[in-house]
């Protein structure tokens, strides 16, 4: 490790916003878990995706602190929070546009006054060996849409963002980047690709797909089934963030991909087939007779590829979980957890439901 990271090393404390939401849930678990003489600080509004029950087994944790209001020494920001539901970006822009542009200038400008401010006690302390990071997580759909023969996005693809959602992303990569270049803020920022696991909002593919399968519902697939998109297991996801942090270059970004490429209906016929093996019907011959066609979304992209040959060459990343074993750890949680499943599952969940695919 070189002596730019060091500070890293060493014990620090993170602030961890969206941290009660699904990917920040799993990073601040994964965290606690692997540094656990680290603090950790949840920042999280606890809107529909986020859930502070995501959290309740890190409460005793000596080094954990869920805050709404933040007034603790912090060295490291990993700023996960933000509006990601596509479906209602489409439906309602103007939240995603306050939340991940407004909301994520906001915690630059604390960071800025903080960390570089020449009034604060701190300015002194960064140096090009800083102890200080704000980490921003990103997604791969500000690149917009690939091509069936396309190379996947890498760090140098133009940005392109086809929904609201992007969009908003979009600004919010370009703020952090020159709160860096105008003010020198050490940054570094990920582009990740579709996460799945435990503690993910059954809005999304994956788990409405699960519990839809429970209860016998239509498995719902927009358009023909065929878009495309890279898989991540979210811890894997967690592991390309330590990385990033302990080794990263700062002002640098990263794309975290899953080297997983699926389509929509190869992702619902292996979680059938594993619904047919975990929790089988007697009047079911296969989950996979309930799949049902819907219109597509607008601007629905048509394929996502991560070419993360960048991590995986300068920091020696590489997804420890395949498709195969991350799917079945991701059915085995929601299995096991459907008291969490049906607290989430309230009446803006029916409505977003009716909404989507009625």
């Amino acid at each position: 490790m070189t002596s730019q990271h060091s500070a890293l090393s060493t014990q620090h404390s993170l602030l961890v916003t969206g941290g009660a939401g699904f990917i920040g849930a799993n990073f601040a678990h994964y965290w606690s878990r692997n540094y656990p003489d680290d603090r950790v600080l949840v920042l999280d509004a606890l809107t529909y995706a986020g859930n502070r029950a995501n959290l309740e087994t890190l409460i005793k944790h000596p080094g954990f602190l869920f805050v709404h209001v933040q007034d603790q020494e912090i060295d490291t920001i990993v700023h996960f929070a933000a509006e990601s539901h596509v479906d209602r970006s489409i439906h309602g822009p103007d939240a995603f546009v306050d939340t991940n542009i407004t909301g994520t200038h906001t915690l630059l400008k604390a960071a800025q006054k903080v960390w570089l401010d020449s009034s604060s006690p701190h300015s002194s302390l960064l140096t090009p060996h800083s102890p200080y990071r704000f980490h921003h997580i990103s997604t791969d759909e500000v690149y917009g849409s690939l091509g069936l023969d396309d190379s996947g996005f890498s760090e140098t693809t133009p940005y392109a963002p086809n929904s609201p959602y992007a969009a908003s992303k979009a600004g919010s990569d370009f703020l952090v980047r020159a709160y860096y270049k105008t003010y020198g803020l050490p940054m570094t920022i990920s582009n990740c690709s579709n996460n799945y696991g435990p503690y993910q909002h059954p809005e999304k593919l994956m788990p409405l797909l699960i519990l839809n399968c429970l209860e016998g519902k239509p498995l719902p697939i927009y358009g023909d089934g065929l878009n495309i998109r890279d898989w991540l297991y979210v811890e894997d996801h967690c592991r390309g963030i330590d990385l990033i942090l302990k080794k990263g270059r700062i002002g640098e970004t990263y794309n975290i991909g899953g080297n997983c490429e699926k389509t929509n209906l190869d992702v619902v016929e292996a979680l059938c087939a594993l619904m047919d093996e975990l929790s089988p019907k007697k009047d079911l011959p296969s989950h996979s007779s309930l799949l049902t066609y819907v219109k597509d979304r607008p601007g629905h992209d048509r394929r996502y590829a991560i070419d993360a040959s960048k991590i995986r060459q300068e920091l020696g990343y590489e997804p420890v979980e395949s498709f195969e074993s991350g799917l079945r750890k991701t059915v085995v949680w929601y299995l096991e957890n459907l008291a969490w499943c049906k607290n989430v599952m309230g009446e803006d969940y029916q409505k977003w439901l009716e909404k989507n695919y009625s």
